[in-house]
């Protein structure tokens, strides 16, 4: 956003020596304090000998230029987001973890002995996430093909079931379900029953190949409201919308909201977590990390998901053994994060999902 112009500028020597070592100081205070930051105190910590009031006229350039402004009058100066966005472009340097670093992370993502699952992986990939950043931790996650064990149709109302499907680790799928006009009890067990009859021990994509070979079976086994209640619970369970994804995880969101003091900084972040849990919200993300490779930094308003919470989301894909994009891992925090610690950090835990991934759990 705008940082094509700047960065084409600053090749062209728009910037001086001294215009982006008060600029790299203005940004750098800002991201460990968020406070703005004078000219007085500028002018005590540059490297070179500049007055109070040439410091100024350097910071009014800035300011043109839309680099950076003045929160009140007589404060010192903050950076906007297209000052943020030419920071993270021509100046951060990205550290490398430690040794120490990447076995703390990979200790914390592991699959623990009471839980072998994906799911617990992506819980403790984003609780890790948010421990470490201070920010909320995010995980999305494709919907996974696991191995049917067991199905159950469950009765809510005349025209509503639950359709419960219980994958080999035990994980469970809770969905309710329209239930065809006239349907009775005897025809929700016998449609469970073809189910774990004939279809349990296989996947997904199984299931529905399965199907279309018992077709003739299932003419003779089930009459026509049974069939649509197998083939509707089957949609439920797998999404209906093949690999786009289909679960959000989002751990200390208690983080986001340290050092807020008014209401509307606590409307923004509703509005923030409310976007998130909605799907379309979930695919919007996946797009943006899937459009480059690596970690993808998102300041502000660079994308319409966080244009009203003023938040950034710094953001990495993981692939499976295929190499297809399966989910993304990532951080969502106030512009200010620490973008040169959290980038290495979310990269190297894309690649321990990919991993884990290609296992399987």
């Amino acid at each position: 956003m705008g940082s094509g112009t700047i960065r084409d500028m600053q090749g062209s020597a728009g910037l001086d020596d001294r215009s982006r070592e008060i600029f790299r100081r203005i940004v750098e205070s800002y991201l460990e304090s968020g406070e703005p930051l004078g000219s007085r105190n500028l002018s005590r910590i540059l490297p070179m000998a500049l007055s109070p009031a040439s410091v100024r006229n350097v910071m009014s350039d800035l300011e043109e230029l839309g680099l950076i402004y003045s929160p009140h009058v007589s404060a010192g100066r903050l950076p906007t987001q297209i000052g943020l966005r030419f920071f993270v472009d021509a100046f951060m340097q990205v550290g490398s973890l430690s040794d120490e670093e990447r076995g703390s992370i990979e200790r914390q993502i592991r699959p623990s002995e009471d839980d072998q699952s994906m799911e617990g992986v992506f819980n403790e990939a984003s609780r890790m996430l948010s421990g470490l950043s201070r920010g909320a931790g995010l995980v999305i996650a494709a919907k996974s093909d696991p191995v049917l064990k067991h199905v159950e149709f469950i009765r809510l109302e005349p025209t509503k079931a639950l359709a419960v499907l219980v994958g080999e680790h035990n994980q469970v799928e809770n969905r309710i379900i329209e239930l065809p006009a006239g349907i009775t009890a005897s025809q929700l067990t016998e449609a469970a029953n073809f189910l774990n009859a004939h279809l349990a021990g296989q996947t997904l994509h199984e299931v529905k190949s399965q199907l279309e070979k018992l077709k003739g079976q299932v003419e003779y086994e089930l009459d026509a409201l049974s069939r649509d209640l197998v083939e509707r619970g089957l949609a439920i369970w797998s999404g209906g919308e093949g690999d786009k994804p289909t679960r959000l995880i989002v751990r200390g969101r208690a983080n986001l909201l340290e050092g807020l003091g008014g209401t509307d900084d606590m409307d923004r972040l509703r509005l923030l977590f409310d976007d998130l849990e909605r799907k379309e919200s979930l695919i919007e993300i996946l797009s943006l990390a899937e459009t480059g490779p690596g970690v993808r930094i998102f300041i502000g308003s660079e994308n319409k998901l966080f244009s009203l919470s003023g938040s950034s989301l710094i953001v990495a894909p993981y692939r499976d053994g295929d190499d297809r994009i399966v989910g993304a891992v990532g951080v969502i925090g106030p512009t200010r994060l620490n973008y040169s610690r959290i980038v290495p950090m979310v990269d190297y835990t894309a690649q321990i999902m990919a991993r884990l991934s290609r296992k399987g759990g």
